[in-house]
């Protein structure tokens, strides 16, 4: 069956995409949450038309997102927190504390966006994380855990 995504849906697709999936996850879940609609002529001619008015707005968030990630990459965070005697962190980095280094700086980034490649921040030092722009453009950029 295919459905017309309204929203983007993890490990299925971006909002405004016309993708296959079995009937009952289209009719039992999908449609009536308003993740999507019913593909049927009609909605598909309307889609097309609406592609081609929508492809150099596209273009320009496309540069956007890549002039963010260019940004992203040129940035180094300072993150503070506390540490006890012997050097260790009471508690761990967050994508929040990352986050918030970001807004400060004047950079827009959700939470949800960032990605800490190391995995759990629990000592100081230098890492890098990852962030998710739009779509498939993601960016990176180094932080260091420093003591308050």
């Amino acid at each position: 069956m295919e459905i017309l995504l309204k929203k983007d849906v993890a490990n299925l697709g971006y909002a405004g995409e016309i993708v296959k999936v079995k009937a009952g996850y289209a009719m039992n879940y999908l449609v009536p949450q308003g993740f999507a609609t019913v593909a049927t002529e009609s909605v598909k001619k309307q889609h097309a038309e609406t592609l081609r008015q929508r492809a150099h707005k596209e273009a320009k968030l496309v540069a956007d997102a890549e002039a963010l990630a260019a940004t992203l990459s040129a940035q180094t965070v300072e993150v503070k927190v506390k540490v006890s005697e012997s050097g260790k962190l009471y508690g761990s980095v967050t994508t929040i504390d990352l986050a918030d280094a970001l807004n400060a700086k004047g950079l827009n980034i959700d939470k949800k966006d960032i990605t800490i490649l190391a995995g759990e921040v629990k000592e100081l030092g230098q890492y890098e994380a990852a962030v998710k722009i739009y779509k498939a453009i993601k960016g990176t950029f180094k932080f260091n855990v420093v003591a308050e």
